[in-house]
């Protein structure tokens, strides 16, 4: 097993698309390949830009992605997009709309296009998203482009994974924009109005400075607004600068050191907490103690509280303390 993990992972450092395709295949489904496989790639990623776009529903974070890639490319850039689509009701995989929309770029060896499903996940990403940049990091990519399901303010969960978060904003959201502030408008490092050569774009440009006049940030980065018209490429050569300009701030800054140490120290709690309920879960459910308690719950005989403290401590091995 150790020789045909060493082989894979080979592969996935050679850049070969079957490898990676199987890799991320691996990790979505939990196999313990694929655990495997992400430690012997692990040392080998960090050098990858990690891209968030967030922003409602038909704001048009694909077409952005798409020509944001181009961009890329036109640089000779290697470009990985990991597109979260909806979770499909029948099948539980991906709605594959985000690669479906991005077609002028899947003849392009130079970029890697893979679409996930949330699975019920929060938060706008997939449960294995970061394992999958993971993987393109360390596959060669010198940029990965997360783009998040599109469900609204509660996406913020990606700015705990990429390096720069842009949020899109379109006109005619009018008064919406407000109801952004506790959510996702105070992760973003860039702002971009999108279909911009519509009326009221101007409009919304002014109502996102005026809320940054009066935002605070930890960092003394101050967020950019852009436009642009992403079916026509138009302001997007302009946000590859501004993302360029954030890079050169966060290098000169501890703001890149301070990201990365509150995403891992977010990332290793994830994986702990999966972790630790995956082992009790399993082991409870095949002796039939959960159903056992449950009886005990719907009978009124016990509260649900009591008994999970309970669990934990058999689980442990520590006794519980009597109240």
């Amino acid at each position: 097993m150790p020789d045909i993990i060493n082989d894979w992972a080979e592969s996935v450092l050679a850049r070969d698309r079957r490898a990676i395709a199987r890799a991320i295949s691996a990790v979505e489904s939990g196999q313990a390949t694929g655990v495997a496989l992400l430690k012997r790639l692990f040392p080998r990623a960090g050098g990858a830009v990690v891209v968030g776009v967030t922003g409602s529903p038909g704001v048009g974070k694909s077409t952005l992605v798409e020509k944001l890639a181009g961009e890329y490319r036109r640089s000779g850039w290697r470009v990985g997009i990991v597109a979260v689509d909806p979770t499909s009701p029948f099948s539980g995989g991906a709605i594959l709309g985000d690669r479906i929309r991005m077609q002028s770029l899947s003849a392009d060896d130079g970029v890697y296009i893979r679409s996930m499903a949330t699975r019920g996940h929060l938060g706008g990403l997939a449960p294995t998203t970061h394992d999958v940049v993971t993987i393109l990091d360390a596959g060669g990519c010198d940029v990965v482009l997360v783009e998040t399901v599109g469900v609204g303010q509660d996406e913020v969960e990606v700015a705990r994974l990429a390096d720069i978060t842009v949020l899109l904003l379109v006109p005619g959201m009018g008064d919406d924009i407000q109801t952004f502030k506790s959510g996702v408008m105070e992760i973003a490092d860039i702002f971009v109005v999108n279909k911009a050569d519509r009326s009221g774009a101007d409009r919304v440009e002014q109502e996102i400075t005026a809320m940054l006049s009066i935002a605070s940030r930890t960092d003394s980065w101050h967020p950019l607004v852009l436009k642009t018209v992403a079916t026509t490429g138009e302001g997007i050569a302009a946000l590859r600068q501004a993302l360029e300009q954030f890079r050169a701030f966060g290098a000169e800054s501890a703001l890149k050191e301070q990201r990365r140490r509150e995403h891992w120290r977010a990332r290793l709690l994830e994986l702990l907490r999966q972790s630790l309920f995956e082992k009790v879960a399993r082991e409870r459910l095949r002796d039939g103690s959960i159903d056992r308690r449950v009886e005990e719950v719907l009978g009124g005989r016990r509260d649900p509280y009591s008994l999970v403290e309970e669990m934990i401590a058999e689980f442990t091995g520590e006794s519980r303390k009597s109240e």
